[in-house]
């Protein structure tokens, strides 16, 4: 239909030239009418589908890339920057709307119209068809080949990105820490130096979209040029009629149609086929040290073995544990001592299945675990960590976390055995309490609280506790302590510790050393005899004889009402983040002057933008004016030769213009942008640590990255062509 329209311009045209009265033409201007509607109705279904599938595919990919890190798992982690990670399962996948919703489209139909045009036009004329349809090749085939060019630049700016964004994210949650140390500002200059080593690099991978443009425009305009001076040398040869002329002419305008429209979409299609190489190599990513994977979940007694257990985190960082040999008996509580870095830790990790071990085996209930499901392993065991992570949320959603099914009189009864109902009812919405980002607004005793409640609420025949009580507080250890000593009645429990208090009343006691089992026995045993357990808890025992009185009651302690009196002031506000709230009071106008106040320091740039693009401007419609006036001289019978000169020198301008507008637009936008990030992190800057309590950090990270780069579409495309 959009070949329809231009035939039957073209033919009225031709009339009209004939002298034909408006009665003739009524028929055709109504059936110029309906292809019109016709095409417009096609293309709304056209970009509606598209946009549908784009946003399907960005569903499977998303919960793909979810699955694929769950599989990878925590040691996999362990070695990326988590902003990274984060970027390429948020931002990547965004970038895949354009690439599937706009830019494959276009490419397919910019791929099949020079085809399938050629086939129409050539029933008039196949000469001025042929030049039209390699004008539009051409047009095609330079920019693909300068994209092929500009594919590792893009990949480079890509990895840019997402090293500013992982920095930003460390500077988000490490704003407190920075300040303290009074480094927040020396980071900030860090930031800015990345900020704009992003813009250059944006700038770098623009050269050949930029240049692709201007090749494109130089290939339809002269194209568009050549077509005319052809066609009007065959018509004043007589070898070819005005009407078919002008029906040539108007309909090969639509075979550069999509060409335009792909010139356009160039740069964001080549960002989206980046952010799809990073999505790709994630997905294809392999664990460091891959599991053996199984699907048997039989019956397991709460026994647990290992058996010369050998284990390293890589060849270089040497082994981890060294022929590790231990058992623990269904129903029986082992302490785990040793130093930081004596491998207490890895013990753990081996035991969960986040890695098998080098050699050796690690059996419960007499199975060995590689033969066993991972998430059967998993449902075995409850762990208590040193450090909680409470999710943003509500208490009961967190507690709840360990069994998803449970209901809310369960999720009470694990608060009240964890000696955490208590506080939970103070809060100004109880369990319905939203809590904000890993809990911040709760004491480090209350969240520790909260992860025992998990622990209860998953009922689980093996129990881990690692390092539970090293970051509590002397006034909420025996509460803690009491709520752990209640978990671990009847059931198999480890304890990793430091404290003496946690071990000892251990039925055994480990003493991990580089690696290898020093030494065990009970408390007494190893106290009774001069070794490492001695040596360990001996500073531990002389500040206990020093301290003989120690009152740890009450339960609520100060530290709870102080928290508790914070959780209050926000809990509402919560509800509604800041951004939300400061958006909603925005108007459009007030939006629009904000951004334009930003380019108060551009406006030379600005002003040398817009005449570009104004000058090309003039000089497209110069080259459409030249076209009619060849055709009226061909009608005349007079002279065209000086219009056909004047085309092929205004073809090249425009193509420069156009060049020139996009730079210098873009250059703009990324500079500004650029200085935006660096704004936002010194606005963060003076507000922290107080404001991030009310702010999500992925909220915050997604402002200096993926929200700021949203931005540069209106500096870019919005603000000068809108001028122009």
């Amino acid at each position: 239909f959009g070949i329809a329209r231009f035939i039957i311009l073209g033919w009225l045209i031709a009339r009209l030239f004939e002298g034909a009265p408006l009665s003739e033409l009524v028929m055709a201007i109504v059936l110029l009418i309906v292809a019109i509607s016709l095409r417009m109705a096609l293309e709304y279904m056209r970009a509606l589908l598209a946009h549908r599938t784009a946003a399907l595919v960005q569903d499977r990919v998303r919960l793909s890339l979810y699955d694929q890190i769950v599989r990878l798992g925590p040691a996999w982690l362990a070695e990326r920057r988590t902003g990274t990670v984060a970027l390429s399962t948020i931002d990547g996948v965004e970038q895949l709307q354009t690439f599937f919703g706009q830019f494959l489209p276009q490419l397919a139909i910019a791929l099949l119209a020079p085809i399938l045009i050629f086939g129409i036009l050539a029933f008039w004329d196949i000469p001025v068809a042929a030049v039209i349809s390699i004008a539009a090749i051409l047009a095609l085939v330079l920019p693909l080949i300068l994209k092929r060019i500009g594919e590792e630049s893009t990949l480079r700016r890509v990895r840019s990105f997402k090293a500013f964004g992982a920095d930003f994210l460390d500077a988000v949650q490490g704003l407190p820490t920075l300040k303290a140390f009074g480094q927040s500002g020396a980071f900030g200059d860090r930031l800015a130096i990345k900020a704009n080593h992003l813009a250059d690099s944006t700038m770098f991978v623009l050269q050949a979209s930029l240049m692709s443009r201007a090749l494109t425009d130089l290939a339809i305009a002269g194209g568009a040029a050549a077509a005319i001076a052809l066609g009007a040398w065959r018509v004043s040869h007589g070898e070819m009629s005005i009407e078919a002329l002008l029906i040539v002419l108007m309909a090969g305008t639509e075979v550069f149609r999509p060409l335009r429209d792909l010139r356009s979409l160039l740069h964001r299609g080549m960002m989206a086929n980046a952010a799809a190489v990073g999505i790709k190599s994630l997905l294809d990513a392999t664990p460091p040290r891959p599991l053996r994977e199984t699907a048997d979940s039989p019956y397991l007694e709460p026994s647990i073995a290992f058996e010369n257990v050998r284990f390293s985190y890589s060849d270089e960082r040497g082994a981890a544990l060294q022929d590790i040999s231990f058992d623990v008996k269904a129903g029986e509580r082992i302490g785990i001592v040793g130093y930081s870095g004596s491998g207490k830790s890895t013990i753990v990790k081996l035991l969960l299945r986040f890695y098998d071990p080098n050699t050796g085996m690690i059996r419960i209930g007499d199975h060995d675990v590689t033969t066993l499901s991972a998430d059967h392993i998993r449902d075995q065991i409850a762990v208590v960590q040193q450090d909680t992570y409470l999710f943003y949320g509500t208490v009961e959603d967190n507690i709840r976390i360990a069994r998803p099914g449970a209901t809310a009189e369960q999720v009470e009864a694990a608060a009240h055995a964890a000696n955490a109902h208590e506080f939970i009812s103070a809060l100004p919405h109880g369990y319905n309490t939203v809590i904000g980002e890993r809990g911040l607004r709760l004491s480090g005793g209350q969240r520790q609280r909260i992860a025992i409640a998990r622990a209860v609420l998953r009922d689980a025949p093996i129990l881990v506790l690692d390092e539970a009580l090293s970051s509590v507080d002397a006034e909420n250890e025996s509460v803690i302590q009491a709520a752990l000593d209640d978990l671990s009645r009847k059931r198999t429990t480890i304890v990793l510790a430091h404290r003496l208090s946690s071990v000892i009343d251990a039925d055994r006691i480990l003493v991990v050393s580089d690696g290898r089992i020093a030494d065990s026995g009970t408390h007494a045993v190893l106290m009774g005899r001069d070794g490492p357990y001695r040596e360990l808890m001996a500073e531990q025992i002389e500040l206990s004889e020093r301290d003989t009185v120690l009152d740890f009651t009450p339960a609520s302690t100060v530290q709870d009402k102080v928290d508790v009196g914070t959780v209050h002031k926000a809990a509402a506000k919560l509800q509604t983040t800041e951004g939300e709230k400061i958006a909603a009071n925005l108007s459009a106008f007030q939006t629009l002057g904000t951004l334009f106040s930003l380019i108060g320091p551009w406006r030379k740039q600005l002003i040398l933008t817009v005449t570009s693009g104004v000058g090309r401007v003039y000089a497209l419609v110069g080259v459409s004016a030249l076209s009619a006036l060849t055709v009226a001289t061909i009608k005349t019978g007079t002279s065209y030769g000086s219009y056909l000169v004047w085309m092929a020198i205004l073809v090249p301008i425009a193509a420069f213009l156009q060049w020139n507008e996009s730079w210098r637009s873009h250059d703009m936008a990324y500079r500004l942008l650029a200085q935006m990030r660096v704004d936002l992190y010194r606005v963060l800057e003076k507000l922290a640590p107080a404001y991030l309590l009310k702010r999500r950090t992925g909220d915050l990270v997604s402002l200096g990255t993926q929200d700021v780069e949203t931005v540069e579409y209106f500096f870019a495309h919005v603000v000068a062509p809108a001028m122009v």
